[in-house]
């Protein structure tokens, strides 16, 4: 079915995301190479963190009741170094004690070695006052025993990895890599180093997408297989997308997706499944393209998506629909980006019927600069830009509104 009315993003979304079930696949990996895939079960913790009171401060051990006014004169009887177990210790009693050693059997604070004094004779004074508690982190204050510490759908970052290694864990069971077959169309494309920029004959452009599409999959955890250009000639486009589709689980394309008759994508696609091209409600992007290629062997079929060709719709189309969709084949359950209200220090008077994702810079006032050319040819926006103003249709900008930014290093991440 092809659509020609514009589709909104809102609408298109989660029509997209319905097609895309998780990966049921899943793979143990190391802890240390675990980050940024997807866990494929929860995570439960078999002990307590931290797994006994331990001290936050290098000082004493005291016993409170010791230590009721300033000016305590306590014996100190031992010394605890953090990974060491003390002994009890008894009334007018206190041992020297460490950063993340374990309280001692009769202790229940910790004095700071700043409010003490060492006296002779192995003695320490107390220049304060000890509340019940002070400086004493509680067995499982982090962790319980049994609590689920990390969620199946959860994507890995350092903070997570950290967090499985202190419960013990040195492997984590991780959805498997979503393999995309990426390619371009257009006979005008030319690999950069194939021809020196003084030799490019007329009409002819660098594949830039082919780079920013490739390193987008991968810092998502796809599997890349690059299979290059494609001549503009419906066989051709037809016999990359039948082999693609035997050995990958998303095909992703850019140009070729209007119908000009230059434009083979779409009969291509639906000789070998079906296709979908929506006409989105974005700006910089409109055509895009979901379908599905049929494999020849087995019955699932092998995910479609074309973009747009110019490079900036590209990059920005992929990031509102390619991204989420490749988390959600992984197992992420929340793909939202959040939206942070800042302060436009420029003016859009000029509103649109589609919604705009206008590239904007942070500036030392804390508000939002506009890039000077919107155009969807023009990627140096992107490079200058920190992120775009998610700006709604027909809404214009006057300098000082409050408008939603989007950060490219969330984005991106």
């Amino acid at each position: 079915m092809t659509r020609t009315a514009l589709l909104s993003l809102d609408d298109a979304l989660p029509q997209l995301l319905a097609q895309a079930r998780a990966l049921t696949d899943s793979q143990w990996v190391s802890t240390f190479e675990a980050d940024g895939r997807v866990l494929a079960q929860d995570v439960a913790s078999a002990l307590q963190v931290p797994p006994q009171d331990n001290s936050s401060m290098d000082g004493y051990a005291v016993r409170v009741a010791d230590c009721v006014q300033a000016g305590a004169v306590l014996c100190v009887t031992q010394r605890i170094p953090a990974g060491t177990q003390g002994t009890q210790i008894n009334a007018g009693e206190a041992a020297r004690i460490f950063t993340g050693a374990p309280i001692p059997m009769g202790a229940d604070a910790v004095v700071m070695q700043e409010d003490c004094d060492a006296l002779e004779d192995g003695q320490v004074k107390v220049n304060k006052a000890v509340p019940a508690g002070q400086w004493v982190r509680r067995s499982g204050e982090d962790v319980t025993r049994g609590a689920t510490v990390l969620n199946k759908g959860t994507r890995l970052t350092p903070a997570e990895l950290g967090l499985a290694a202190s419960i013990g864990l040195a492997q984590l069971q991780v959805s498997i890599r979503p393999r995309v077959a990426l390619f371009s169309t257009g006979d005008e494309l030319v690999m950069p180093g194939d021809v020196a920029p003084e030799a490019m004959p007329a009409g002819a452009i660098y594949n830039s997408n082919r780079f920013f599409l490739r390193a987008m999959l991968q810092r998502l955890g796809c599997e890349v297989t690059d299979l290059g250009i494609v001549p503009d000639k419906r066989e051709a486009t037809i016999a990359a997308l039948r082999d693609a589709a035997q050995h990958h689980d998303l095909i992703l394309t850019s140009g070729g997706v209007s119908v000009g008759e230059e434009d083979h994508i779409k009969p291509a696609v639906e000789s070998l499944g079906e296709l979908n091209l929506w006409q989105l409600a974005i700006k910089p992007g409109k055509p895009f393209a979901y379908g599905k290629v049929n494999r020849e062997a087995g019955t699932d079929a092998c995910h479609f998506m074309g973009l747009p060709g110019n490079p900036v719709s590209s990059f920005v189309t992929f990031l509102l629909l390619v991204r989420p969709f490749v988390l959600t084949l992984q197992g992420v359950t929340q793909t939202d980006i959040a939206r942070t209200d800042m302060t436009a220090n420029f003016d859009w008077p000029r509103a649109d019927k589609r919604r705009e994702f206008l590239r904007v810079k942070r500036n030392a006032q804390g508000g939002l600069d506009l890039f000077p050319n919107q155009s969807s040819g023009v990627l140096t926006s992107a490079v200058w830009g920190d992120g775009v103003v998610d700006n709604p249709a027909g809404q214009t900008v006057a300098k000082g509104d409050t408008v939603r930014f989007i950060s490219f290093a969330e984005w991106l991440v």
